[in-house]
């Protein structure tokens, strides 16, 4: 009895006009996403290539004392099925000593016109379409078979509930699930032909990504059945069935995401960047002002000498005293990423606490649960961000202090070598001495932290004997570096396991949901008017 129940399902649902243009519009929307997934991925790889190779250029041009460069998250295949936040977040960071690392150059933000309508992934077709056409296929799974008649001859017959209900359920997931598999299978043989670089791991985060969808559209299939089997009229469930829809799928998750919002309270980057800027910009003011009564102390170390003598000595301690300006302009420099640091620490923890917050009230929601799945499975949760960032601080500790040894040893002395001058003023033939009016020289000095220095003595009138001294950057050019002698970037690199760990609270839940469905379900059927 069980099977023919089954069989029945499935030719009803087979043989409507609905089923063939849902399967249509499913199949060209599958097909679709996924071509239009593999296209840009296949342009991102194209631009990561050549983002490359101007900075291999950029770097060749320049020497390790004025070492800089970018670090770029290349492009995951994953990408092609769930975007997530890949498309939001930058794509690059500069890695210098003067800033901290920050992605930039989002593909929504060089595109503004993507971030208004969103990528279509297979995510999105799951989650929206599919549980739609779940509910279009279910909500009248009992009751419109009241309505025509049929439950009340099927149960004249010795039929039990259990078996009818099982096989309602059982004949529209099969007839659903089955057909809508070919597309998907389309698709990923689509991927296979395209070339696209989809490693063992990548196919195993494939596999759970479907099974993660099927548990999904389970769910909406269950439900649909459920509020069914409430409802005495088809009409009334539809409305029903579609106003759970909304709440659920499109709802709660944001209202989840608000309430967290409220609640705890998150300092935003563009206060945060105001801190920062207000601090460098104090510290660099103290230490112009430093560097002024440190050039003034050594100037006044030689006012005794000779023009000559004053000339002979400066040159000797030139080199030392422009490392120790160096060795100063660097502790400036770290004290300012030191506290960017703790800046952006402070503000990821307590956006840590309001990410919990929201995700917990979110995954009220199964289709929020679905989502969280697809996009930790694929590697484009909303961490990914912070996993990039983490690797590029490591990527930029490890640099600079290559770049540092190299610099040393090639005696840059951190590219502030300078070259100086002596000019002195010939004194005037008469100085009148009856005012007392005379001007010594004086010393003054400057630092910015460009790096550029100078020290400048000298007066009005002048007594025999008096000189003036000025300084000018730039010393011998540092020989350039060579491209190959600078370590790569790796990116965060996840295995299956890494990613499947955090979804298994997700995918449990969306198993619970399903079950609960059922359940509520099956009961309510059992409590059923068949009249």
């Amino acid at each position: 009895m069980l099977g023919t129940i089954i069989e029945k399902e499935l030719k009803s649902i087979i043989l409507s006009p609905k089923f063939v243009a849902t399967f249509a519009a499913c199949s060209i929307l599958i097909l679709l996403s996924v071509w239009v997934g593999i296209q840009d991925y296949q342009a991102s790889v194209e631009q990561y290539e050549a983002a490359l190779k101007l900075n291999q250029q950029a770097l060749s041009e320049r020497n390790w004392a004025g070492f800089a460069t970018s670090a770029y998250r290349p492009p995951d295949p994953m990408q092609i099925f769930v975007s997530g936040v890949n498309n939001d977040i930058g794509r690059l960071s500069s890695i210098s000593r003067a800033a901290d690392v920050k992605l930039r150059n989002s593909i929504y933000s060089d595109d503004p016109i993507f971030a208004v309508f969103r990528f279509v992934d297979l995510t999105f077709i799951v989650q929206i379409v599919l549980s739609l056409f779940a509910i279009l296929f279910t909500y009248d799974a009992v009751n419109g078979e009241r309505e025509g008649g049929t439950l009340a001859l099927t149960f004249a017959n010795p039929v039990p509930r259990a078996h009818f209900i099982l096989g309602k359920f059982a004949g529209s997931w099969l007839g659903l699930v089955i057909p809508l598999a070919i597309p998907i299978l389309l698709s990923m043989l689509l991927v296979m032909l395209s070339g696209v670089p989809m490693t063992p791991a990548h196919w195993q985060k494939v596999a759970m990504l479907m099974g993660a969808a099927l548990l999904f559209f389970t769910f909406f299939l269950c439900f649909g059945v459920l509020v069914s089997s409430l409802t005495r009229r088809s009409a009334v469930s539809f409305l029903l069935s579609l106003v759970a829809w909304v709440v659920l799928v499109l709802i709660i998750p944001r209202m989840g995401v608000m309430a967290a919002g409220q609640s705890i309270q998150v300092p935003s980057m563009a206060e945060i960047e105001s801190m920062q800027e207000g601090f460098a910009q104090s510290r660099w003011d103290e230490y112009k002002n430093e560097a002024q009564e440190r050039w003034k102390e050594r100037m006044s170390q030689t006012q005794g000498l000779s023009a000559e003598e004053r000339t002979v000595a400066n040159k000797q301690k030139m080199q030392q005293w422009m490392l120790e300006d160096s060795q100063f302009r660097a502790k400036v420099q770290e004290e300012i990423a030191a506290y960017q640091r703790r800046l952006t620490e402070e503000r990821r923890n307590q956006l840590a606490l309001q990410e919990s917050l929201a995700l917990t009230l979110a995954r009220v929601s199964p289709a929020a649960a679905f989502q969280l799945t697809a996009m930790t499975l694929a590697d484009t949760d909303i961490y990914l961000k912070a996993r990039a960032e983490d690797t590029m601080r490591t990527y930029r500790d490890e640099v600079l202090e290559l770049a540092e040894e190299k610099a040393g040893k090639q005696g840059d002395a951190m590219g502030h070598a300078m070259s100086f001058s002596f000019t002195t003023r010939t004194p005037p033939e008469k100085v009148s001495d009856e005012d007392g009016s005379s001007d010594g020289s004086g010393s003054s000095g400057s630092s910015d932290p460009s790096g550029s220095s100078s020290g400048d003595s000298g007066g009005g009138s002048a007594k025999p004997g008096a000189f003036r001294m000025s300084f000018s950057g730039g010393g011998a050019e540092s020989p350039t570096l060579d491209p190959a002698e600078v370590p790569a970037y790796t990116p965060p690199d996840r295995t299956l396991e890494a990613a499947l760990a955090p979804s298994i609270l997700d995918l449990g839940l969306l198993a619970l949901y399903s079950l609960a469905a059922f359940a509520a379900a099956f009961l309510a059927f059992l409590r059923y008017d068949v009249r």
